[in-house]
């Protein structure tokens, strides 16, 4: 983008130059002509300069707004697999079995406590005196509702597997597995999708972005699938939960 500016504004100096020369030595007959036509091609130039700066602006607006939207649906994506392991030991490979978790989902609230009771082996072994071990027990103390706890009565969570903005019905992608035995997982959607119906050239540059302020790379995701990690791609001026 910048190396056009540059270009169109050397051309429009170029031809201000043209202008110049034109009224120093062309024929007084040909230049009212001439200078028509030229002054129209600095203004073409001009508008063409300002439009390419001005769908930038605009572009670089409704992206942030989009991906808005889109990191509060993968915050949501995160924060119920969470509880979907802490319930089940590993994360949802697919969002039916995720949703029905959050929906049907009561995990209970327990206590840790340590107490002494006898040690039976070792009581023989010290030939009938008493000796005694600490244990711990887990008690459980009551119960809360996924549902609830995460989205305090509202049902968003029914549809948080669907992009929310660009391209129309577009869902997140939703990977589960383990790394070393330690489960993982990943949510993500391409930027094509979240930017769909704007100028290629800008979701083609977008994707390549590499700014730690902005979204990094092609996609806007959630997790991982290479390392052991929950955390998202963007930075945190674009996401209003964390």
């Amino acid at each position: 983008m910048l190396d056009v500016i540059i270009a169109i504004v050397v051309i429009i100096l170029l031809t201000i130059g043209i202008v110049w020369l034109i009224d120093r030595f062309v024929p007084r007959k040909l230049k009212p002509v001439i200078n028509l036509v030229l002054w129209a091609l600095i203004i073409y130039l001009g508008y063409i300069t300002f439009m390419s700066v001005y769908r930038e602006i605009q572009f670089n607006q409704l992206k942030v707004k989009r991906y808005k939207v889109v990191i509060e649906r993968l915050i949501d994506v995160r924060d119920s697999q969470l509880a979907y392991k802490e319930v089940n030991g590993e994360y949802a490979d697919k969002f039916d079995k995720l949703i029905r978790f959050v929906d049907t989902a009561q995990v209970p609230i327990t206590q840790r406590r340590d107490t002494l009771v006898l040690d039976e082996e070792r009581t023989r072994a010290f030939g009938g005196v008493e000796t005694f071990k600490t244990i711990t027990l887990i008690d459980t103390l009551s119960y809360y509702s996924v549902k609830d706890s995460l989205f305090k009565g509202s049902d968003r969570y029914k549809t948080m597997m669907n992009v929310g903005v660009g391209k129309p019905g577009a869902t997140f992608d939703l990977q589960a597995g383990k790394i070393d035995d330690i489960p993982v997982f990943e949510a993500s959607v391409d930027k094509a999708v979240v930017l769909d119906g704007q100028e290629p050239y800008l979701i083609e540059k977008e994707k390549q972005a590499i700014s730690i302020a902005g979204v990094k790379g092609p996609t806007i995701k959630i997790g991982s699938m290479d390392e052991v990690s929950t955390s998202g791609n963007w930075g945190k001026d674009l996401s209003t939960k964390e």
